[in-house]
Order: structure tokens, then C-alpha cells, then sequence
């Protein structure tokens, strides 16, 4: 199968042959709701045949997104309430969200955000809302990271993004600039020596985290794309989510992990899963998820062990959930959850 260009709707994945015909009613009506964006890296690696294909569970649309489960919000980690001029998110009180675009190359079944990006009219920040948004980050000396995220940043044009970090660099408070993006994976080819020039922010660190979620995703044009990135001199993080029938399993989110770290992208944080709308066949429960993370530590190296976290609804933050080794005073499991004395250390 060959994809020309990305893939915008259920009928354009009937005639590529990633569904069948007689899904098109109701996957029109998930489509209807939610965007739907698939590149044509990412429908190559899809096998039309494995109905428990990680790739396709991850884009493409299912009648299961149609159902809405009691938990489940629009806006489920609370961006809406720390969210005091638009564009801008700040949860934490030295850093902030910057989302100046709410478009993706393509979009994931199971985003935290998918009743916010992808609808008509809503694809970037007016120019009057950006300098809103910069007039708030530099009126407050306390942020020193700026997180530009969205949507994806990365579906800026360089000259755009250039523009993002010529405003950045003039904020002298801000030090850090990490920007979240799918790109290098589902559209390696826009990674261009331009873009990466464009990222780069003078006197200020910057940082580029990659959302993947399956070691498939990191084809070899998908690590040459993050190597231009990284042989720039600008480091990457990984960002993933905990994801039914796609990494949860210890072999499966093992191998995404040491893809990572050949890559040379450090591990970072592992989500559990949000309680979007039309998500729950994707999520999994915590305890999955800790006993996972049991599994990882006991067979990975150290190097492949992200955090895992959870982001509590309403927007009260970011925690770690992973598990905990210490069973009792005097007492600690190892990986495989054998208990082994530890004497208490001893006041001096």
C-alpha cells in the first residue's frame, strides 16, 4: 500500500484499505466529532490485516470513541482553568504552556486535547492573541521554562517558529524552552536543517520532547530525523502514553524504551491515560500500570525506566504513581517483588 499524502477522513482510509467499507457510517460520525489526520508514514506502517495493530489503534478512528463514560471531560487535566489569556497554560509557577497552534500533522485517538485542536477556525493564535500571550510570559518573572506545545508546534513553518524564538530570546527571565512535538516521527521529512536552525533560541536551553508510543513509530528516516535534531546540539526527551493493545505490556514498552535511548532521546515521563472523551478502551487502570513499570525495572536498564505519571483531572497538577519498593520499615521488594531486610538508617 502506498499513502501519497496524509489521510483527512473515514472515506480517504476506506480507499486506502485501512478500514473496511461497511464501518464508514458510524467511523464518519467519530470523524464528525474528533479530527482525524494520518500521514502517509504512519498509514505505511499499518497493517490492515491485525486488528490489534498498535499503529492503527493509536490513529485510527473506532466506533468505541463514540461512547462517553461518566469520568470523562473535555478538557480533562484542567487547562481551561489555568489558562489566563488564551494560548497560554500556567499550572506550575515557574513554567507555562505556550500552544500557538492548534493543528497536529496528525491526530491520536486517545488526546488529552481532541475537543481542542484540530475544528475549523481554531488553527493558530491571532497575531493580537500572541502578543497577548508573550505580554503575559514576560510580565512574569517567575516563569523560567516556556513549554511550546498546542497542537504541534513543529507544523510551523521556520519561519514562524523562527519568529517564536526570536520573542522567547528577549524574555530575559525565561531560560528554558522545551518544545513537545509528534513530527520527527510521523513527518520526518519536515525535519529540515531550516527547522532545526529555527529552534534554537539564543541564551536560552532548549529541548525538544517526542511523543512516541510504540518502537515502530522510530523508523530509521524517524531517528535520522531526530539525529539532525540532536547533532544540532539540541538535546530530546520522550513522552509517552500508557496505552491498551499498544504498550502495555513489559516487552512492548521495554522495546519503545531502548528504542529511545538508541536514538539517543532520554527517557522522560510515561502518562497515564486521560480521561478524554471516547477513550476508555484505550486506557488502562493504574495498578496495570505500576505492575508494568515493576516489570520494566526488573528486565530493562536503568536507562530505559521513564516516570510514570498521572495528571489528576480538574487541574491539580502532575504526579508520580510508579511503584514503591519500600514494603515496611526494615524491609524492601526488589523488582520481581521479593521483600529483603534493609535496616533503618540510624539518626545520627
Amino acid at each position: 500500500m502506498t499513502v501519497a499524502r496524509t489521510l483527512r477522513s473515514a472515506t480517504a482510509l476506506v480507499h486506502a484499505g485501512l478500514i473496511a467499507p461497511e464501518r464508514l457510517p458510524a467511523l464518519e460520525r467519530v470523524a464528525a466529532r474528533y479530527a482525524v489526520a494520518i500521514t502517509p508514514e504512519m498509514a505505511e506502517l499499518i497493517d490492515p490485516a491485525n486488528a490489534d495493530d498498535p499503529i492503527a489503534r493509536q490513529f485510527l478512528p473506532h466506533e468505541a470513541e463514540l461512547t462517553q463514560t461518566a469520568v470523562e471531560t473535555g478538557d480533562p487535566i484542567g487547562d481551561l482553568t489555568h489558562s489566563p489569556v488564551e494560548g497560554v497554560v500556567h499550572r506550575y509557577p515557574d513554567r507555562v504552556l505556550l500552544k500557538p497552534t492548534h493543528t497536529c500533522a496528525v491526530y491520536c485517538r486517545f488526546c488529552f486535547r481532541r475537543e481542542m485542536v484540530g475544528p475549523e477556525g481554531l488553527a493558530n493564535l491571532t497575531p493580537a492573541q500572541l502578543d497577548a500571550a508573550f505580554a503575559y510570559v514576560a510580565s512574569h518573572p517567575e516563569i523560567w521554562e516556556v513549554i511550546v506545545t498546542g497542537g504541534d508546534p513543529l507544523v510551523l513553518s521556520p519561519r514562524r517558529l523562527r519568529d517564536l524564538a526570536e520573542r522567547l530570546a528577549a524574555i530575559d527571565h525565561v531560560k528554558v524552552v522545551r518544545f513537545h512535538t509528534r513530527v520527527p516521527v510521523v513527518d520526518p521529512g519536515a525535519v529540515t536543517d531550516e527547522m532545526v536552525a529555527a529552534l534554537k533560541v539564543p541564551g536560552k536551553a532548549v529541548y525538544v520532547a517526542l511523543h512516541a508510543n510504540h518502537a515502530r513509530e522510530l523508523t530509521p528516516a524517524a531517528r535520522a530525523a531526530c539525529a539532525r535534531i540532536i547533532d544540532a546540539g539540541i538535546p530530546m526527551l520522550s513522552q509517552t502514553v500508557l496505552l491498551r493493545g499498544v504498550n502495555d505490556d513489559p516487552d512492548a514498552l521495554g522495546g519503545l524504551m531502548r528504542a529511545f535511548v538508541e536514538t539517543r532521546i532520554r527517557p522522560y515521563y510515561l502518562h497515564h491515560g486521560d480521561h478524554a472523551p471516547g477513550t476508555g478502551h484505550l486506557r488502562t487502570t493504574v495498578d496495570e500500570g505500576r505492575a508494568l513499570m515493576r516489570a520494566i525495572r526488573g528486565r530493562f536498564s536503568g536507562l530505559c525506566q521513564p516516570t510514570y505519571v498521572l495528571d489528576i483531572p480538574d487541574g491539580h497538577g502532575k504526579v508520580p504513581i510508579g511503584p514503591d519498593y519500600l514494603a515496611s520499615a526494615g524491609e524492601v521488594e526488589d523488582p520481581n517483588g521479593g521483600a529483603h531486610a534493609y535496616p533503618p538508617v540510624a539518626k545520627p
